[in-house]
């Protein structure tokens, strides 16, 4: 048995950033899915591991953690010994630091919200939230014109918070077809050794 175990849901982006980041760092890590529908995550034992009830949450022998941003840099500080995922370099720390909110932002409000209304049946807005998804992939479409990926010359966790949610944006009725260097940047993360993919629901195909 692993010393670190990752509380999940598989259909959670927010728990896919962590289970992709423990692969890419080839680290052994128990899953347990937690029954979002059956309210599982509001049990008192859950609650211990994440007070606000939601997954994912991280057991590393004695350190129990929650908010998968959070995760991310624990996992690549205390794991990376060459500090790739998550550089010691400021400028780049900065840079990583600032694409983590976006993920946290504006793609949270854009298409995973609307990857939440169709996968999930959100009662959210979904045209005000495929609205928010276009205008920060125009924005990422552009920053990425003369660049492979989001924060560095290389991948950092950046990268891996923004994988899945802009991804899989067609399950929210988000189309990419009009942003080519979202999917060449989309192709070359899958293809970083280690890469586990996100799975795809009935209601859309991942771009």
């Amino acid at each position: 048995m692993s010393d670190i175990t990752l509380y999940r849901y598989p259909l959670s982006g927010h728990s896919h950033r962590v289970e992709v980041l423990l692969s890419l760092l080839n680290l052994n890590a128990d899953l347990v899915d937690v029954d979002l529908k059956a309210g599982a995550q509001k049990t008192p034992e859950f609650l211990q591991k994440n007070s606000f009830g939601q997954v994912p949450a991280l057991e590393d022998g004695d350190v129990t953690l929650s908010d998968s941003n959070a995760i991310l840099i624990y996992l690549a500080s205390k794991y990376d010994s060459q500090r790739r995922w998550y550089p010691q370099d400021l400028a780049q720390q900065a840079m990583v630091q600032r694409f983590l909110s976006v993920a946290a932002g504006k793609i949270a409000f854009g298409p995973a919200a609307a990857r939440l209304v169709n996968v999930f049946g959100a009662s959210l807005d979904h045209q005000a939230a495929i609205a928010n998804a276009h205008q920060i992939l125009a924005q990422l479409e552009s920053h990425l014109q003369d660049r492979q990926w989001l924060a560095a010359p290389h991948a950092t966790i950046a990268d891996v918070a923004n994988y899945a949610y802009i991804a899989h944006a067609p399950e929210g009725d988000v189309s990419l077809e009009g942003y080519p260097n979202i999917r060449g940047w989309i192709e070359r993360f899958q293809k970083l050794p280690g890469f586990v993919a996100f799975p795809a629901t009935s209601v859309g195909l991942c771009a």
